[in-house]
């Protein structure tokens, strides 16, 4: 990853053309007050505010009174300084390129409006004005170009951070009101058609300068390339050490091979029980931070995911913990500092995050999964002592006491539809699908999907555990592969597992439930709701296998599913190499299904629909994270 610097001194450039826009917004007021000025349409302008002026009611007047009010100077400031305020103290990591988008697009389009009255002279409509008329040329627009800037440049903020049908909607009712601006300065006598339109192209023209020369792509390119180690100048990189999973040893090491590749400018923070990012949040703020080295398990890189998610820095995970479940559902090594040199040899790669809350859970994030119930229950009384000397073994201990555990009543609504009525002993929603051992849970689970995936389990009795285990234990690679009667089968294995996918999936409990996200138990409560953050955290990978690997070596698999489950091939690719992906389209998009195995072109389980865990292979259905990882298993 290119530093910021770097990155932006091209696009920053772009803001040179500023002077090149008011000259052209100047030469089109000359030509409207001069050779056009007679000419139709500019001609029947005249008679557009005659007509408006004779048709006015109190109620459209004091209407847009408000218009005026909002687009006035003094609000306009106003706003764009709590605005910018907000964008700088409220996140967690200060939003500095959000926040100077917005100020440098509104006073932008202020200068340029300024420099373009100095030469236009153009007198207001011929009626009476319903507001005072400011010594200024009618010509352009300035109400109109102010709006345009702000609500405009609210909307382009609100685009990158909202998702779903929240977003179509705030983003339609900032754009929304520009056009309000302009329709009521027309209205109130104030400007001609013309001075209206050159203000909203005024505004729109800045807008698009200041973006392309001070934000960063809302979601790069599928894959970019991570930090090579031949650098120009020294990097610097953030890490943030769990003191008890990375020992200084592990820590001595990391430090070598971030050296090795150019972050030669560290610095190293340590996680404490009170802030398990390790303070990373201050750690950033103000600074020029080029990547975030993680060295701890699950519940640490969720700690530091929900600061970093939406920055655009990357992400490098070296898996220290229990049971490494992000780490092992992206395949990379487990060995801790093989894991970090893999990923800065390989790519930068947007994943989806969760984003969840719930009472007594303050909204945060989720890499992996989130789950109450029988896996919170089991997960809050591992023994610690045991994880130290089994490892991840110790949570089937704690499982075990629990299997015994009541059923919960509860209710799942999925992207907003009706609530789903049912009985589980746990509900999780994943990001990833895969346990340790290599157990799918959530088979359909992909980083890369634009959505989460729900498994209720409700086994009941011995045999209903036993349903459960032996489908479960059917996805492992290796073990017979189940196949689904119908597309819109709901339950499965005798009704012990029922799957969902959605966008948005809110969770209301009849009883308060233990809950735990990515490994780190909260209280216990009633209700969850998580959302999918789309490509909001990049995470370097390891690069793709070679296309001239011998055979074997491995066919790349979908992050969160088995590796080496019924993977599709290519025709026209030898066994063993990686099959390539359109970058930015959908995994496995433009990837057949395989000859040999049966292929259902009737795909994607529709959101808020329960996903059929054991549908045979869909074409592309099995691609990897954009191809990123090889056939290494999910236990390794």
């Amino acid at each position: 990853m290119t530093n910021s610097h770097e990155a932006g001194a091209g696009p920053g450039r772009l803001l040179l053309l500023l002077p090149v826009q008011a000259a052209v917004v100047a030469a089109l007021g000359l030509l409207v007050t001069g050779p056009l000025a007679h000419r139709w349409p500019l001609s029947a302008e005249d008679g557009v505010n005659r007509a408006l002026a004779a048709h006015r009611t109190a109620f459209a007047t004091a209407f847009t009174d408000g218009a005026s009010l909002l687009a006035g100077t003094e609000s306009v400031i106003a706003l764009t300084l709590l605005c910018t305020a907000a964008l700088l103290l409220v996140p967690h990591v200060p939003r500095w390129r959000e926040a100077a988008f917005l100020a440098v697009a509104v006073a932008a389009q202020s200068a340029v409006f300024l420099l373009v009255t100095l030469v236009v002279n153009r007198e207001r409509p011929d009626v009476p004005h319903l507001d005072p008329a400011p010594p200024t040329s009618s010509f352009p627009s300035g109400h109109v170009g102010a709006s345009v800037a702000l609500f405009g440049g609210l909307a382009v903020l609100a685009s990158r951070r909202l998702h779903g049908a929240r977003r179509h909607l705030v983003v339609g009712l900032l754009l929304v009101i520009p056009l309000f601006v302009a329709v009521s300065r027309a209205y109130r006598g104030m400007h001609h058609t013309s001075d209206v339109v050159a203000g909203l192209l005024n505004g729109a023209c800045t807008l698009a300068l200041v973006a392309a020369a001070l934000l960063p792509r809302p979601r790069e390119e599928a894959a970019t390339p991570a930090p090579g180690p031949a650098a120009p100048r020294a990097r610097r990189a953030v890490v943030v050490r769990h003191p008890r999973a990375c020992g200084d040893g592990t820590a001595a090491r990391v430090r070598a091979v971030l050296c090795d590749h150019g972050y030669t400018e560290q610095r190293w923070t340590e996680t404490t029980a009170g802030d398990p990012s390790g303070a990373l949040a201050s750690c950033l703020g103000g600074t020029d931070t080029d990547l975030v080295v993680v060295c701890g398990g699950d519940g640490t890189v969720r700690a530091c995911a929900d600061v970093v998610a939406g920055t655009g820095i990357s992400l490098a995970i070296v898996p220290c913990g229990t049971g490494n479940l992000l780490a092992r559902n992206l395949r990379l090594p487990t060995e801790p500092v093989a894991a970090l040199r893999e990923a800065l040899r390989g790519q930068a790669v947007g994943l989806d995050v969760g984003r969840i809350r719930g009472d007594g859970i303050a909204p945060t994030r989720f890499a992996v999964m989130a789950g109450a119930g029988f896996d919170a229950a089991m997960v809050r009384d591992a023994s610690a002592r045991l994880k130290e000397s089994l490892g991840w073994a110790a949570y089937v201990v704690s499982a075990v006491r629990h299997l015994g555990d009541a059923r919960m009543r509860l209710s799942i609504r999925l992207d907003g539809g009706a609530p789903l009525e049912r009985r589980a002993r746990m509900v999780v929603i994943g990001n990833v699908g895969t346990l340790q051992g290599g157990l799918p849970l959530l088979p359909e689970a992909r980083p890369d999907s634009g959505r989460l995936e729900v498994v209720l389990l409700d086994p009941r009795g011995v045999t209903g555990w036993l349903a459960a285990a032996g489908y479960l234990a059917s996805r492992v690679p290796g073990g017979r592969r189940q196949r689904a009667s119908g597309a819109g089968e709901r339950t499965l294995a005798h009704g012990a597992l029922e799957y969902f996918g959605a966008t948005r999936i809110d969770l209301r409990f009849a009883r308060p439930q233990p809950r735990e996200l990515d490994g780190d138990v909260f209280p216990a409560g009633t209700r969850l709701t998580a959302e999918v953050e789309p490509g909001a955290l990049r995470v370097c990978l390891p690069a793709p296998a070679r296309a001239d690997a011998p055979a074997g070596a491995g066919i790349p698999t979908r992050a969160g599913a088995p590796a080496g489950a019924d993977a599709p091939a290519r025709a026209d690719v030898p066994a063993g190499a990686d099959a390539p992906t359109r970058a930015g389209a959908p995994v496995g998009a433009d990837v057949p299904a395989r000859a040999d195995a049966p292929a259902r072109a009737d795909a994607p389980a529709q959101a808020a629909t329960p996903t059929g865990a054991d549908v045979p292979a869909r074409a592309g259905g099995e691609g990897g994270v954009h191809g990123h990882r090889d056939a290494r298993t999910a236990a390794q």
